[in-house]
């Protein structure tokens, strides 16, 4: 039987290097793999979207780097699929496609003002710091007193710390020399960090919020003063909450306690509230929410609902971070409320075609599952994805009557 494979991979972030690594680990066929990228780097969000001050996760490209010296691996950039490559030519030149694309669309909060000047997706302002092409010529008015970060994830957590730390302290990294010379000039002095559900649920890790206490120039401070927890939250913290929850909690607890200083500038995390409204004149000015209470639901789950109590503070500066939706790719299936390609273990498949399986284009990372995990979760992600390969490819030279090794 023929053992030789050629497989193209469309995008060049985690996802993509762990399938080609996947890839190479078969010892039964000779796979060669043909990276594309509409980027001319590889690397994806590693390099373009990693904190500058998280050197330590950058270094995971070393890895990357070592697929990349296989000598049947060609990495080709500035290439963007749906405009200089298609379905067509791919599949009439390699024997299977994955699609590693990731998720490049931020969820609007979807209020009144958002779209005012000052009102920006995290992603713009993480593309900008770190030199992304797309979002060097961005510009953010950093002139301003308050600036708030709608979402409780790790990227809202980057975006507040960077503005929080001071010249001195981004020096140290790799931040663009333009964003640090803009950044040196900030007169920001609020920092608000807004979630709408409790600190039981928030999607931030212990290793991105202990940051917050060490920080040379910035107090951080819970608003509402002590850490308090509902009934039901107390439960699920003591009875069934992760070990990375827990220590969030002793985090906080240490933040709620620590006695704040006479430092230029303040961080302040406010759980339980969310924007109703973004107004001023032609620009940002203030920023309305309402608060919320976090109620039991039939299935144990405790969800956020709106209170009657309302808050009103002024804003200058306000970026969303909610979440990632993935991009429609053309001639390919897309779920667009999940933001992903339909797939079976990676596998692409037609919902409108009776869910049938595509035998030759298969999926990994967040366009498979949507915007979930952190980078090593992308790897046993690809696993799965080119077992599944496998399995077909296998399964179709049975039917074939071919021999398989």
């Amino acid at each position: 039987m023929d053992t030789s494979w050629e497989i193209a991979v469309i995008g060049s972030g985690p996802a993509g290097f762990y399938v080609t690594g996947e890839l190479f680990r078969q010892q039964s066929w000779e796979i060669k793999v043909d990276m594309f990228d509409r980027l001319p780097t590889p690397f994806g969000l590693v390099r373009g979207g990693v904190a500058p001050d998280h050197q330590k996760i950058k270094s995971v490209t070393k890895i990357y780097n070592r697929i990349a010296e296989n000598p049947n691996f060609r990495f080709f950039g500035n290439v963007e699929f749906g405009s200089d490559l298609y379905q067509s030519d791919l599949l009439k030149h390699y024997d299977a496609v994955i699609y590693s694309v990731g998720s490049s669309s931020d969820r609007a909060l979807g209020i009144p003002g958002e779209d005012l000047e000052g009102s920006h997706s995290a992603t713009e302002f993480v593309g900008w710091y770190n030199g992304h092409p797309d979002f060097r010529e961005y510009k953010f008015d950093l002139s301003v007193k308050n600036a708030f970060v709608i979402g409780m994830g790790n990227v809202a957590l980057d975006v507040a710390r960077i503005l929080a730390k001071t010249p001195e302290e981004l020096a140290a990294t790799d931040i663009t020399d333009y964003a640090l010379e803009a950044l040196r000039k900030s007169q920001i002095e609020n920092i608000w960090l807004v979630g709408r559900r409790g600190p039981l649920q928030a999607a931030f890790t212990p290793v991105e919020v202990r940051e917050f206490l060490e920080l040379n120039d910035a107090d951080v401070m819970l608003e509402g003063g002590s850490l308090k927890l509902d009934v039901e939250s107390q439960k699920i913290l003591e009875t069934e909450a992760s070990k990375d929850t827990k220590k969030n909690i002793e985090i906080l607890t240490q933040i709620s306690l620590k006695k704040l200083s006479r430092k230029n500038k303040r961080v302040h995390f406010l759980f339980l509230a969310s924007p109703l409204e973004i107004s001023g004149d032609g620009k940002v000015e203030k920023i309305s929410m309402v608060l919320n209470q976090l109620v039991k639901q039939d299935d144990g789950s405790l969800r956020p609902q709106a209170t009657e109590n309302k808050i009103e503070e002024d804003a200058g500066l306000i970026f969303r971070s909610i979440g990632y939706l993935g991009k429609p790719l053309a001639d390919l299936p897309f779920d667009q409320k999940s933001g992903t390609i339909p797939n079976e273990s990676g596998q692409v498949k037609d919902p409108e075609n009776g869910n049938s399986l595509r035998n030759r284009e298969y999926v990994a990372g967040w366009i498979k599952r949507g915007p979930s995990g952190v980078i090593g979760t992308n790897k046993q992600d690809a696993v799965e994805t080119v077992h599944r390969m496998l399995e077909t490819f296998l399964a179709e030279k049975k039917e074939a009557g071919q021999n398989v090794v």
